[in-house]
């Protein structure tokens, strides 16, 4: 049972990470700080897709769904497995990269402007 409950964990952890990836930026427009955190998660994100580095939640949940006795993650990963094909058709890939790109570009220009 604690197997599951750390898989299901890692799970709404990295889930949440996602989210914050795309979103974080306009965080900092209210909270200044949160800047240097979402730097480093885009910075994370841009380094796990160009080189296709795993991120270690990944490794966690799968670890933890083995322990419990379930079937891991598929090899190709946490975003195959959950996000591609079931949010958007994998064909978009490229295309929802990119979108989340431009929103945290969006959110970084925001972010600047509203320093001045």
């Amino acid at each position: 049972m604690m197997y599951r409950l750390l898989a299901d964990a890692a799970m709404v952890v990295h889930f949440s990470f996602l989210v914050y990836m795309a979103v974080g930026g306009f965080l900092a427009w209210r909270w200044r700080r949160t800047i240097w955190a979402h730097l480093a998660v885009a910075a994370w994100g841009v380094l796990s897709v160009v080189t296709g580095v795993e991120c270690p939640l990944t490794l966690a949940e799968d670890w933890a769904r083995q322990g419990a006795g379930q079937e891991g993650l598929p090899a190709s990963g946490f975003i195959d497995h959950y996000i591609e094909g079931v949010i958007y058709p994998q064909e978009y890939t490229n295309l929802a990269r990119l979108g989340v790109a431009v929103l945290v570009l969006f959110s970084y220009v925001g972010y600047v402007l509203r320093r001045q």
